[in-house]
């Protein structure tokens, strides 16, 4: 059946799909996780915590404080898309891909590889040196570039693993 869509667009319009339910007013980003069988195993978004209000144009914090996007990412509310796979999925994620609307931040990198996943794919992109960095050396390659645009870091399978 040639007309079937790739498993990478599949997942990633899932990706764009979960990202509508972001409450951030500044960036909607989603992400989905899936085992090596293209099973999901979960999916998430960035918004407020579970339990605490959303952030409004009058109450978002790097609105008042006019931060540039990318910068100070701690002073947020927000828990971001990729955060919400660790905090509901933890060990599960271990041997997943990870698809993401926007590129992950350096503190959801780090978290996504203490979790060992296998693969991170991801559509927007935005410069992060140390985020390059980080997955170079996890994945034992640099990320590349797919045909729909798409890019990948992925484990390079006989990399030793130095834990």
């Amino acid at each position: 059946m040639d007309d079937r869509i790739p498993w990478v667009v599949y997942f990633m319009r899932i990706a764009e799909e979960v990202a509508t339910r972001s409450t951030c007013i500044r960036r909607h980003v989603g992400a989905v996780a899936v085992d090596p069988n293209h099973r999901i195993l979960g999916t998430g978004y960035n918004g407020a915590p579970m339990g605490m209000s959303h952030c409004t144009k009058d109450t978002c914090i790097r609105t008042i404080k006019k931060i540039p996007s990318g910068q100070q990412l701690e002073l947020c509310k927000a828990i971001h898309a990729e955060q919400n796979l660790v905090v509901y999925l933890g060990e599960s994620l271990a041997n997943a891909t990870v698809y993401c609307t926007t590129r992950p931040c350096t503190t959801c990198t780090k978290l996504l590889i203490g979790c060992g996943v296998k693969e991170i794919v991801w559509k927007q992109d935005y410069n992060d040196p140390y985020a390059d960095q980080l997955l170079q050396e996890y994945m034992g390659q640099a990320a590349t570039v797919d045909e729909y645009g798409y890019h990948h870091a992925c484990k390079v399978s006989n990399k030793p693993d130095l834990s």
